[in-house]
């Protein structure tokens, strides 16, 4: 029996998650389920999986679902705040981690995770954006297994040769990760300024939460994964090259100096890398259907148009610059994708505001958690302020 926290369980990755874990009760048990805000989602969670552990944001949340819990998982201990995700993430008993809290805010439960030597399912890509050295090191000085859970980043993992190292190759030349574009791949450059936080959302293939719907419309989260696969494949931006595929059937390649190419298809269902992740290095039934080729017929690609998608071109200028630039880059964007679903900056704003801040930011060298902190508070307080500024309100 492996013994599992999920950390995000009531993101569109905690559902996937626990989904597969349910079809296979012989092999997986929850030990802890963590959310921010969603408390009632959490009981309910906590009800069907009946954890040891369940953690929310803050005390006046732990205290709301510490009741919710008396009478549906009276033995479940509620945590709270960062030093309960630590807590259920590095705990002795836990076998692996599902990192699937969005945004900054799940990186040092994520490195503890690493620090404690467990199987880390790495959903969180902020991660490896904002202090991939760090993180890295900590993977490999506590002999922790990293597996990757983005689709792209699962697919050139399953499409990369046994016993891969970084630092000989292995004949891989480069890697091609793919993208759909999203839903304004098509939508006339002049209107974008218009769209939407709903049209934003509205993914074409993929049911997702708000934030990374929004950097999927604007690329930002395809330069988020184009730094991530840097760290866990030791590649430089240079050998990773980003193409537009609208089906999102190939969910990325790996091209070898031979000639050849080896990709990894599926149906658009995030069950499918989750599955894979979990029962690594085996495989099990993930509940997604075949991918019927016949139906598929047909595969497009393009080059991306970063004119169109300038959130995809700062965040491969940030991966080139290196240092801090990358936690910079997430930290303005977070903070500029807020602004644009609460309706206080335009769609095409997002862009605009993280290179203002990229522009003027100070770039250390992330050489401790403190100091990348201290990068990401001071980018959100610019980023911020440029956006007030933007509104009027001074």
């Amino acid at each position: 029996m492996q013994y599992l926290t999920v950390l995000g369980a009531t993101g569109s990755i905690g559902d996937s998650t626990l989904d597969v874990v349910s079809r296979h009760p012989e092999r997986f048990s929850v030990f802890a389920l963590t959310a921010h805000t969603q408390i009632a989602k959490l009981a309910s969670l906590c009800e069907t999986f009946k954890p040891r552990y369940a953690v929310v944001a803050d005390k006046p949340s732990s205290l709301v679902l510490a009741e919710q819990l008396q009478t549906v998982s009276p033995d479940t201990e509620v945590l709270f705040g960062e030093e309960g995700l630590c807590q259920v993430a590095s705990h002795p008993e836990v076998d692996m981690v599902m990192a699937a809290i969005v945004g900054a805010v799940g990186l040092r439960p994520t490195i503890a995770a690493a620090e404690a030597g467990k199987k880390v399912l790495l959903a969180n890509k902020e991660a490896l954006v904002m202090a991939g050295d760090l993180f890295m090191d900590a993977v490999h000085q506590a002999g922790a297994t990293l597996l990757p859970i983005d689709s792209e980043h699962n697919a050139i993992f399953q499409c990369l040769p046994e016993g891969y190292q970084t630092h000989t190759r292995m004949g891989v030349k480069k890697v091609l990760l793919t993208a759909s574009g999203g839903p304004f791949r098509q939508t006339p450059l002049a209107e974008l300024s218009a769209m939407t936080p709903e049209q934003a959302c509205a993914h074409p293939n993929w049911q997702m939460g708000t934030k990374i719907s929004v950097d999927s419309a604007t690329m930002m989260n395809k330069g988020l994964e184009l730094i991530e696969a840097c760290w866990l494949f030791g590649l430089t931006p240079d050998d990773i090259e980003v193409v537009i595929h609208p089906q999102s059937v190939i969910h990325s390649m790996v091209e070898y100096i031979d000639g050849s190419i080896l990709a990894q298809l599926g149906n658009p269902d995030m069950r499918t890398p989750i599955a894979h992740a979990l029962a690594w290095p085996e495989r099990i039934f993930s509940g997604v259907a075949s991918l019927d080729m016949i139906q598929t017929a047909r595969l497009d690609f393009e080059a991306p148009d970063l004119e169109r998608f300038p959130c995809l071109r700062l965040a491969m200028d940030a991966a080139r610059i290196g240092a801090s630039g990358p936690a910079v880059l997430n930290a303005a964007n977070e903070v500029a994708v807020e602004a644009f679903l609460a309706g206080e900056l335009e769609f095409t704003g997002i862009a605009q505001v993280v290179e203002e801040v990229l522009q003027h930011a100070e770039l250390p060298e992330p050489a401790s958690l403190d100091v990348v902190q201290a990068c990401d508070l001071a980018a959100r307080q610019a980023a911020r302020d440029i956006i007030r500024e933007r509104s009027g309100k001074h």
